[in-house]
Formats: structure tokens, sequence, C-alpha cells
């Protein structure tokens, strides 16, 4: 860990604009620089991190290995705005001794919300009623128009019942959905709440009239969601994903859904958002978000002081909650000793 005097604030570069009660905090308590271009930072980090003792970065940076090795000397310590942190090497930041925060549990409620949203969205077909609204094909009253499915009939399958999950079991449980679920390890019975425990994915599809990811993005879980397993799903089931792009295959999705496998989707995450697939934006019975997941004026503000509460700890010698490599303060005093 590291202190520094009340008169030498550590230098702190954002790669994003925070909140304004964030951006007021982060002026008081650090020399701060805020990146303000219209683009991601990219490579352009290295030399912009030049002097600065500590980053805030955003989900859309990617600091993988190579840029990690490559920081200069100065950078001291990184938060991420976000509670996922797979765009971060973190294990490269250990071997240089430099500490990672992220930013968790303030924004389960929040995507919880915006999952439950695109479950609705999905199952009512809300953005084809609109759109056919919104371009004037709105014509006369008929039983079979704009037909979607009541989701007190219909079983919800959970790909990750981490917090997140069990928070979108409550919410859907409130709507008289079945719950089932997928996870590394069954949850104890009071965390379960009645839903029903699947021991692998395979198991899990053939339940679920609407699937919800919410799994981590790990290697390992890469496209879980491939055109074997979207197979196995009921036909005509819906898919939602506010987890990470990368555990579903793009490709075996969009065919599945043009092949009516998959009846609809409510899609918040992409494999490389911002730059997504064009063939999302064809693609018919899909509601589709920009990431925006954590998107309120709350959760985003609690974010950031959560990220800078880690960032500060560091400068003042404490040990934060959100810190994710314990073990990167014991290679900087092998470090320093040597």
């Amino acid at each position: 860990m590291s202190t520094h005097s009340l008169h030498a604030r550590p230098r702190l570069l954002a790669t994003g604009v925070p909140t304004p009660d964030v951006l007021e905090r982060a002026q008081r308590e650090f020399d701060l620089k805020v990146w303000r271009e219209g683009d991601a930072i990219g490579e352009r980090l290295i030399d912009e991190a030049a002097g600065f003792d500590a980053l805030l970065v955003m989900p859309g940076d990617k600091l993988d290995a190579s840029m990690i090795q490559r920081l200069p000397a100065s950078v001291k310590a990184i938060a991420t705005h976000s509670v996922g942190f797979d765009h971060v090497d973190v294990s490269a930041a250990t071997r240089r001794g430099i500490p990672v925060f992220n930013t968790p549990d303030v924004l389960t409620e929040a995507v919880a919300d915006l999952a439950m949203f695109l479950v609705l969205a999905a199952a009512r077909n809300t953005t084809g009623a609109e759109a056919s609204l919104r371009e004037g094909r709105w014509g006369r009253w008929a039983p079979s128009h704009y037909l979607g499915r009541s989701l007190n009939v219909m079983r919800l399958g959970i790909f990750g019942m981490g917090r997140i999950g069990q928070a979108v079991a409550r919410r859907a449980a409130a709507f008289g959905m079945a719950i089932h679920y997928h996870n590394r390890s069954r949850l104890p019975a009071e965390l379960e709440r009645g839903g029903a425990f699947h021991e692998t994915l395979e198991d899990l599809l053939p339940s679920s009239d609407v699937l919800c990811v919410c799994a981590p993005s790990t290697p390992a879980l890469r496209h879980s969601l491939d055109a074997r397993r979207l197979a196995l799903l009921p036909r005509g089931a819906m898919v939602v994903n506010i987890a990470r792009g990368e555990l579903i295959d793009e490709s075996a999705l969009f065919e599945a859904v043009h092949a009516g496998q998959v009846g609809a989707v409510g899609i918040d995450v992409f494999q490389r958002e911002p730059a997504i697939d064009r063939r999302w934006l064809a693609l018919p019975h899909s509601t589709l978000l920009p990431h925006i997941g954590s998107a309120t004026r709350e959760v985003r503000s609690a974010m950031g002081m959560l990220a800078l509460d880690g960032l500060r700890s560091h400068f003042t010698g404490t040990r934060a909650s959100n810190l994710l490599n314990p073990a990167a303060y014991d290679v900087a005093s092998s470090h320093a000793v040597s």
C-alpha cells in the first residue's frame, strides 16, 4: 500500500467522464485528468498515463496483459467503473504489484430491473408493436394482432445464479413465473426460493421458455450458448442477455431466430460493443439496448464512489473490500525490498 501527504494528491487519469458528484469528489481528492474524447482511449492510454499514480478505467477499455506490462512505472493502482473485470488482466496487474478495484453489489438491483424489462419486452412483443405504431401501421383492432405470451404460464431459466441471477428470480417469481436455474453449485434452500436446480446447462435449457443469461464471463464459458445448446431450448423460446456478449455465439443466435427456434431476444450486451455485428440491426423479434444495465443516476454514482473508495484506500494505506487482487501488495512489497 502507498501513502501520500495531504499536500501531494495522487494523480488520477479517468478514461471517461464520471457523474457530477463523483467528478467533484475526484477533483477534491485527486489531481484529476479526464479523457473527454468521443472515442475510447485505447492504446493512447500508455502515453496518457505517464506521470499518473492511478487509473479509473471504463468497461470498454481493454487492459490486456500487453497493455498492463507497458503501463508507465508511475501507475500504482487501477479501478474499473464496473463490477465485471474481464477487460482488465488482473493476473498481469498482480505480477506488476498493481492492485485492481471494481464496483460490486451496488448495481445488482438495477441490472435485475433491466433484465425483467427485457423479459417482458420479449414476451409481449413490445418492440414490434411500437414500431408498428411509429410507422403508421396500427390498423383496425383484431384478436390476432401483436400477440405475445403470458409470463405466469412460462418457465424462466437463469444461467448463473449469483447476486444478479437471484435478484432476477425474485422479480420473475412475483410475475408468477416458474424458476429454473443452473449454477456452478446449488444454492441453499433459502436462496433458491423454490427454484429448480439443474446440474448442467444442457439440463436447464429444455425447461426454459425464457432463458436469462446472468453468468460471469470467463474463457471456459465463452460461447456457452452455441448452435447445439440453442437447439435444446423449447421451440420459440426467448433469450435475454444482461451478462456479457461473449457468452453467446451471436451467429448461432441469428440463425436460431431466423429459423424460429428462438422466438424473441432481449439483449443489453454484445461481443464487440460498441462496434456490434450489423446483423443485429435487422434481426426480427429483438429488443436491443446499448449496455445500460447499470444506467440509473443512483447506481452510476454509487459505482463511481466505490471505485474512488478503492483507489483512496490504496493511497491512505488501508484495505478496501472491493480489492480484486490482494496478492498485488505482496508482489509490490517484494519489489520494494529487492
